[in-house]
């Protein structure tokens, strides 16, 4: 049976949703959590303290070990100690899952300049700021001779694998983060990191709120689909010990996974010498005219 005993996580966004459920589940694994979130609403405003602490009270009802960590993932300083509070606090970090976001979602020609920093500061920067600083961690740990086995789990998107529209600031972060991942994979592998990404569908504050799925995202008899807790498993294989993939991105809905790979070659056109204009045109009749269509599952 997978177990965390002695190995310490900390998930950013644990206050509510998926974060909540991939800490809940970690620390019934054995795992001390650091459980970080803002308490912001969806769009990012405000802040609370009030669920963080919920779910760490949570956990230790239930035997468990965590600690709240109130803060933006996207400010540098902040970021860096939260990763300072698993080492002072539990004796070293082995798990970073980036999972915070916000939505503010609008079509392109009504976007602001202001909806889309806001949501490309705490996705984007909010993953990156995380993950320099446990990787700073986890390399001096490895060029000190002591033996690293770590894993990152990051959050992408349905929306940013595909592209869903009126959300071109988060499609757009989430398309970058699952890039980092196999980018940071490459890197950190010399230092015993395995880095990964989820695009996940689940019933969320954010998915409630994004265009078009609301009515899709119901609770269902039986067996529920959209329950957030189907996401926690896959991201509990991918942390632990016995998982080996690095470099990945992999859906998650339900009872369904899917390993992704992204930007492949469909087809190639070659001839031996420059190509005209007309003869491009000739060539690449054959490309489907429109976009493809999103879909959550694929």
């Amino acid at each position: 049976m997978t177990t965390f005993n002695g190995r310490t996580a900390v998930i950013t966004g644990a206050g509510r949703g998926l974060g909540r459920e991939h800490a809940l589940l970690l620390a019934g694994l054995g795992a001390n959590i650091v459980v970080n979130d803002t308490g912001s609403s969806a769009d990012g405003s405000g802040d609370d303290a009030t669920p963080a602490q919920q779910v760490v009270d949570e956990i230790t009802a239930r035997g468990g070990n965590a600690v709240a960590h109130i803060g933006s993932v996207s400010d540098w300083k902040t970021a860096k100690e939260m990763i300072d509070l698993a080492v002072d606090t539990f004796g070293g970090l082995d798990v970073l899952v980036n999972n915070a976001g916000i939505l503010r979602d609008r079509t392109l020609v009504n976007m602001t300049e202001g909806e889309w920093d806001s949501v490309i500061d705490v996705h984007l920067k909010g993953h990156f700021c995380p993950l320099h600083h446990a990787a700073n961690y986890w390399r001096e740990q490895s060029k000190a001779g002591k033996s690293v086995s770590a894993a990152v789990v990051n959050t992408s998107s349905g929306s940013g694998l595909r592209g869903n529209p009126g959300q071109v600031n988060y499609a757009s972060a989430k398309a970058g983060i699952s890039i980092m991942s196999v980018v940071a994979a490459r890197e950190l592998e010399r230092y015993g990191v395995r880095v990964n990404a989820i695009a996940p569908v689940a019933r969320t504050r954010l998915t409630m709120a994004a265009p078009g799925l609301k009515d899709r995202l119901g609770a269902t008899d039986g067996f529920d689909k959209w329950a957030p807790e189907n996401i926690s498993p896959l991201v509990a294989w991918l942390a632990s010990d016995e998982c080996a993939v690095s470099g990945q991105v992999f859906t998650v809905m339900g009872g369904h996974i899917g390993w992704q790979r992204g930007w492949e070659e469909q087809q190639s056109f070659d001839r031996d010498s420059r190509w005209t204009v007309d003869e491009i045109a000739d060539a690449l009749a054959v490309i489907p005219a429109g976009p493809p269509a999103f879909t959550m599952s694929a």
